[in-house]
């Protein structure tokens, strides 16, 4: 059976792997890899996220990206309008992208951000552990949760099983 970190980390590079915009800051024509970037100032081009956070980093292009605050306030909005035990739904790769965006926060900023991150991880949280210790996973939840929110129910619903087993025996 995979691990967990094992799981996040082909979720993560999967991410690092998908296309994206970008636009060029000036003329430019590299290989990066084996991949070839050639273009003109303010030309937009796709390219493999790890590529193009390596080009804005070094002031090459600007990625266009989500703004991945406006989305966390947006699921912190819908969490607390669902009900105690309602979970909103989180697109299964949530987290990852918005590791991914805090790492090019400022420090004041990442505070912020981190801060948010944790409330909405709290409330997440608690709604899953009270799922998790009623019922198997359901095709209709698994689709609102994150890849790691997956992993975190099918473990509490195992140690909820095993922990009722042990206490109540096997069933005649």
């Amino acid at each position: 059976m995979i691990e967990a970190q094992d799981m996040v980390k082909v979720h993560t590079t999967g991410y690092s792997l998908e296309e994206v915009k970008i636009i060029l800051n000036h003329d430019i024509k590299l290989n990066i890899s084996g991949i070839e970037i050639e273009g003109k100032q303010g030309e937009i081009l796709n390219v493999p996220r790890w590529i193009a956070q390596i080009l804005e980093s070094e002031n090459h292009a600007k990625l266009q990206d989500i703004n991945m605050v406006v989305e966390l306030k947006q699921a912190l909005v819908k969490e607390n309008v669902q009900g105690e035990f309602e979970l909103a739904t989180l697109d299964s790769h949530f987290y990852i992208r918005l590791k991914s965006y805090m790492n090019t926060l400022p420090q004041q900023d990442f505070d912020k951000v981190e801060s948010m991150l944790n409330t909405l991880v709290r409330k997440r949280q608690g709604k899953i552990v009270h799922l998790a210790d009623s019922s198997k996973l359901t095709t209709s939840l698994s689709q609102k949760l994150t890849i790691e929110e997956r992993l975190f129910y099918e473990n509490i619903y195992k140690n909820a099983a095993d922990f009722r087993n042990q206490i109540l025996g096997d069933k005649k």
